[in-house]
């Protein structure tokens, strides 16, 4: 890896910390775009650039989130009926995701991304309009459901699941301060389940880059979380301070042309 690429590597790694720290949202939707087009030019084989993008992308929101979710814990952020029935099937959801990427074939790979990334932009503008719902959380086994397909879906886009999991938790009256500290500790499971899956099926693939960990490419991940780590303090003290919403919305729109992109790859 070149020095031009750790850079690039470390202005991406702020970038995505400012932003969790901003938005609340992941820096997966962001890191894996920008991994699928460096990755390639540093002579990694194409063939499982998706693949290590997605387990990088889930190895720097670990890292990342670790502080976060202990925050929500020590400030009693935390729905203890979300986190019981939601973990259960978001660790497992997060595992069947890596399982899922190893069965699509890698050209596909990328659409599937994008299909998820435009689905995700278009919630984040949508939830940006609408107030707290008022109907109850469902029942355990559909909470439990609902968990998997969230770990599932996440892991596909190498994101830790709070685009899908707060507005969830929202949709069905969990208080935003609530919804936001359960979906950071749903997401650090997320992260950690579908890294460890990537990990187990990266083991088999022969033509992985020098310093890999299964599909996780350690020079990348450690360059992108050694700035993200740093910025996402400054990103939640501007918070406070600058037009969320706004902000929100103007993601969502570069979300979208980002999803478009990769669909017409």
């Amino acid at each position: 890896m070149g020095i031009e690429f750790i850079l690039l590597l470390i202005i991406l790694g702020s970038v995505v910390g400012l932003l969790a720290g901003l938005l609340g949202i992941g820096g997966g939707l962001l890191v894996v775009p920008a991994l699928l087009f460096l990755l390639p030019k540093m002579g990694i084989n194409p063939e499982i650039v998706m693949h290590i993008a997605l387990a990088t992308s889930l190895a720097t929101i670990i890292i990342t989130s670790i502080s976060s979710a202990l925050n929500h814990l020590k400030l009693g952020n935390i729905d203890l009926f979300v986190v019981k029935w939601l973990l259960p099937g978001v660790l497992t959801g997060g595992f069947l995701g890596s399982v899922v990427a190893e069965w699509i074939p890698s050209d596909y790979l990328p659409k599937v991304f994008g299909v998820i990334v435009l689905a995700l932009a278009l919630q984040m503008v949508r939830s940006s309009m609408q107030a707290r719902s008022t109907r109850p959380m469902p029942g355990a086994i559909v909470t439990l459901l609902s968990g998997n397909g969230i770990g599932i879906i996440s892991t596909l886009a190498g994101i830790g699941g709070g685009s899908l999991t707060v507005p969830f938790l929202n949709h069905h009256g969990v208080e935003m301060r609530k919804a936001v500290g359960s979906s950071a500790v749903c997401g650090l499971v997320i992260a950690i389940s579908g890294m460890l899956g990537f990990i187990l099926h990266g083991y088999r693939v022969e033509n992985l880059p020098q310093y890999s960990l299964g599909y996780v490419y350690l020079p990348a991940l450690l360059a992108i979380a050694s700035t993200s780590i740093l910025t996402t303090r400054v990103g939640a003290k501007l918070a406070s301070r600058l037009p969320t919403v706004t902000l929100k919305r103007f993601f969502a729109f570069f979300l979208m042309f980002v999803a478009i992109t990769m669909l017409l790859q």
